[in-house]
């Protein structure tokens, strides 16, 4: 079922409920930040392009806190990384565990049961809703988190919402209880998971809403894209990165580089 979001401006920002967002997040470190950038950047670059990526998403979800009620989340791991990690979100940003560490249902594993683990969190915390998001996704749309709080805090607790990647993962979920089956027996890091997510969410009979088709940075094509293009959210510290370290002068073939 498609349940359709109400406008944003039915639900005012102060209110009661509110929407939390947490962005899935890891330190930048050379040799463990976004390796499947690695090449055509160097360990070090792609470190540098991880910090921006966390800065732009978290300022991202600042800027839809003033048109929608949401709460913007670092949902970190490893455990005790928060202070290396803090400096490159946006300034206030509360950081919560995520890293698998609760137990969890069966099937539930490997990325599953820390995506669980942060939507466990962010419930825990208060907000009548939850959600998701990558850090692969800096030029994300505002409007789209708007939506995705509206869409959430405008309907019941049936509802669920979606924002699939354009290489068949997903860059949010979102929801208004704490369904651990749209973690469970999936194959993550696939083309498969948006897709297993939506066969989830018919087998729990919730209401699916669909956000916008975006892409997410994770490997060399969509590092070109990204490059070369400037639609959505502006991402100035990823657009200063990309400057800083001279990647225009692959923006055509960054393989080649």
């Amino acid at each position: 079922m498609n349940g359709q979001p109400r406008r944003p401006e039915d639900v005012v920002p102060g209110s009661p409920v509110s929407c939390a967002i947490g962005v899935m997040a890891k330190s930048p470190r050379p040799g463990h930040s976004k390796t499947r950038l690695c090449p055509p950047l160097l360990p070090d670059q792609a470190a540098q392009l991880s910090g921006a990526f966390l800065r732009d998403t978290t300022e991202n979800i600042a800027r839809a806190r003033l048109a929608a009620p949401i709460a913007g989340y670092a949902a970190y791991a490893p455990w005790g990384s928060e202070d290396v990690l803090i400096p490159h979100l946006a300034p206030g940003t509360p950081c919560v565990l995520a890293d698998g560490s609760l137990p969890a249902p069966s099937g539930v594993d490997g990325f599953g049961r820390c995506l669980l683990h942060a939507i466990r969190h962010l419930f825990a915390a208060g907000h009548a809703a939850a959600c998701v998001l990558s850090s692969d996704t800096p030029t994300l749309p505002t409007d789209i988190l708007i939506t995705a709080a509206t869409a959430l805090l405008t309907g019941d607790e049936r509802r669920v919402v979606l924002g699939a990647c354009d290489d068949g993962g997903y860059y949010l979920l979102g929801m208004r209880a704490p369904h651990a089956r749209l973690f469970a027996d999936i194959a993550w890091s696939s083309s498969s998971v948006a897709a297993t997510t939506r066969t989830r969410i018919a087998e729990l009979g919730l209401d699916l809403v669909e956000l916008p088709v975006w892409y997410d940075i994770d490997d060399a094509a969509a590092l070109e894209r990204l490059v070369r293009e400037n639609e959505g959210y502006a991402a100035r510290w990823t657009r200063d990165a990309i400057a800083a370290l001279g990647l225009h002068a692959f923006s055509h073939s960054p393989c080649a580089a």
